[in-house]
């Protein structure tokens, strides 16, 4: 029987999910890899036994991968095809083109292979009858609720932008799926008002419209029902073709269908011979209960490498930069510990109320709806320890050591408000309540702030200071670092008892105008010794000619990819509810009523209290107002 043995050079982690690939007995339960054992029949026409993979050091110490695989029939009439196909699958699983491989067989010859360039990462080689054919690869992206919101201003407007630049694959067909009767232009018509184009770009922006929206399509169906996803699957395939079918399933649908949804297209419309990828939306549960009820319905179904769950936050070019600004400047690292930082703030304001959305915020609040996840998650990238490579599984290892290494929150380290209905420049703005979607007794908390503590060498003392709020006087996001003051300062003098004007601060806003500034003391020109509070600042709008792509671009884009380093792993997600549940339950519990703060307001007293205790100020609430860049 003749043999092969296939030498690449590979890092480990490349060699475990190729060897992962290789070896899978069926394609269809492989979804993390286009090529199996299966798939490589299929394109040599030979037949393969299970596959030995082993990790060998090779000439400057180099790791290669050593693939060792026995085949029936005529080695030499496939050998060619069984290269390109193991170097397609190198690739898709994290391997690098500049790279030649080796393959021995069992007669002494050997046989190299060029490597696959990346302009024909989307073409698979195969034989057919001893003749070399490629099959293409084509992505089919389903929006399940296409006919809601968030499809309508988010997601479809995402997909053009990344067909727009250049993101999707040659081949790629997108599908709306909902409860609503609508046809195919219904659905064109619907989205063609929220397409914009690029403003660096000089594609005629019509042709572009045009072009894309030919390429959506629109199904009616049940979420519940298998057969409408089987029906579903029928036209996916038309469009599919002969090509290798990838397909993803972005789930923009209430969260008790996400199990039913997960179940019909799991089981009447994943890929035969691709791999399927399911993107779930927040909110993940309620609680700890809920929330792990749902993991466990969705993995009935799905593998957890199939499980998307997406937060739109952590897509934000300010927060995908918060890794970058600590790891790769040698000036904030050392930095990055209570020995020099007093307090971090995580800062969530918008300036307007629950208008239109009043009855699905009224059952989950202000602390479910921002801070359990957006907030708790970009605490967690700036206050994990780095990771030991960029890989996505490296650095949610890294996030999950910081939320189990967290206090869980109590009602003494928290503030809740509502606000109230307001009157200014004779405008009336009405409170919580009287919206029309809101039980007149609600005590739903529109405001949160709360201190929260990590346990550990790094971060022992420091307090994290979170806010959220609706209703407040201006719409932000934002970081704020404040650092410790200087021990001995020869110039406390020039500052009085003011703590924060003697201190430095690093503001990361991330929305809106993003901006990196650091606030640092100086003299102001002139014979006297009078010091000033100036801003180093990195202002994106003025240092960079181009605009600043979308989140949900990005993590569409990564989603498409396979790349999870944006995206929450259910262990993450279950240790940031074991944070907050037991608080969410006291306060249902004790049904502690909110403090009321006029519409537009700074937010409730208590906030300010809670931020003295641990003899804070917050940095919003600066005399500094303008916080000009």
């Amino acid at each position: 029987m003749p043999r092969f043995k296939w030498w690449i050079p590979m890092e480990q982690a490349t060699m475990a999910s190729c060897a992962q690939a290789l070896s899978s007995s069926s394609l269809s339960r492989s979804p993390g890899a286009l090529l199996g054992s299966s798939r490589l029949t299929l394109c040599t026409r030979g037949v393969f036994s299970p596959v030995c993979v082993s990790m060998r050091k090779g000439f400057r110490g180099r790791s290669f991968c050593v693939i060792r695989a026995s085949v029936t029939g005529q080695l030499n009439q496939f050998v060619q095809s069984a290269i390109k196909a193991l170097k397609l699958l190198w690739m898709q699983t994290g391997g690098k083109e500049a790279e030649t491989a080796r393959l021995a067989t069992n007669d002494g010859s050997a046989q190299s292979a060029s490597p696959v360039s990346a302009k024909d990462e989307s073409r698979v080689a195969g034989s057919q009858n001893g003749v070399a054919v490629a099959t293409e690869t084509t992505v089919s992206i389903t929006v399940v609720g296409a006919s809601g919101d968030l499809a309508k201003k988010k997601i479809f407007p995402a997909l053009f932008a990344l067909y727009y630049e250049g993101c999707l694959p040659k081949h790629f067909t997108v599908f709306g799926f909902a409860r609503s009767k609508m046809n195919d232009e219904s659905l064109r018509e619907m989205i063609s008002g929220t397409l914009t184009c690029r403003i660096d770009q000089r594609e005629n922006c019509g042709d572009k419209q045009e072009e894309f929206l030919k390429r959506c399509f629109y199904h009616s169906g049940q979420y519940s029902s298998e057969e409408s996803f089987g029906e579903l699957s029928k036209k996916l395939h038309e469009h599919e073709g002969d090509r290798v079918a990838n397909r993803l399933f972005y789930l923009s649908i209430p969260p008790d269908v996400f199990v039913d949804v997960a179940r019909c297209s799991s089981l009447a419309a994943s890929s035969a011979n691709g791999w399927t990828r399911v993107i779930v939306e927040k909110p993940f549960g309620r609680d700890s209960e809920s929330s792990a009820e749902l993991t466990r319905g969705l993995k009935t179904y799905l593998n957890e490498d199939q499980i998307y769950r997406i937060d739109h936050y952590l897509g934000k070019e300010l927060v995908e930069n918060l890794s970058v600004l600590r790891f790769s400047n040698l000036v904030f690292e050392p930095l990055w510990s209570r020995q020099y930082i007093r307090n971090v703030q995580f800062i969530f304001s918008e300036d307007f109320g629950t208008e239109g959305r009043g009855g699905y915020f009224d059952n989950y609040g202000i602390i479910r709806d921002i801070m359990q996840n957006h907030l708790l998650q970009i605490l967690a990238l700036f206050a994990m320890e780095p990771p030991v490579s960029l890989d996505a599984e490296d650095i949610r290892n890294e996030k999950v050591k910081v939320l189990r290494s967290m206090r869980v929150l109590d009602t003494d380290n928290v503030v809740v408000g509502q606000y109230k209905g307001h009157t200014r420049g004779g405008v009336r703005y009405p409170a919580y309540i009287e919206d029309k979607t809101v039980p007149n007794n609600s005590i739903t908390p529109t405001f949160a702030a709360a201190a929260l503590f990590i346990d550990n060498a790094r971060w022992d003392g420091v307090p994290f200071l979170m806010k959220a709020g609706k209703a407040l006087h201006t719409k932000r996001a934002e970081i704020r670092v404040q650092f410790r003051h200087v021990p001995g300062s020869l110039y406390k003098r020039s500052f009085g008892a003011d703590i924060d004007q003697a201190t430095n601060e690093l503001v990361i806003r991330v929305q809106p105008d993003e901006a990196i500034y650091l606030k640092i003391n100086n003299k102001v020109p002139g014979l006297g010794m009078r010091l000033d509070r100036s801003n180093l600042n990195l202002h994106y709008a003025d240092r960079y000619n181009r605009e600043i792509p979308d989140a949900y671009e990005r993590l569409l884009l990564d989603a498409i990819e396979g790349e999870r380093r944006l995206f929450i792993r259910s262990d993450e997600l279950d240790a940031a509810w074991a944070l907050f549940t037991p608080l969410l339950k006291e306060l249902e519990k004790r049904k502690v009523a909110p403090e009321l703060y006029p519409y537009g307001s700074r937010g409730p007293v208590g906030a300010h209290y809670l931020a003295a205790k641990y003899n804070v100020r917050w940095g919003d609430n600066s005399s500094e107002t303008s916080d000009s860049v």
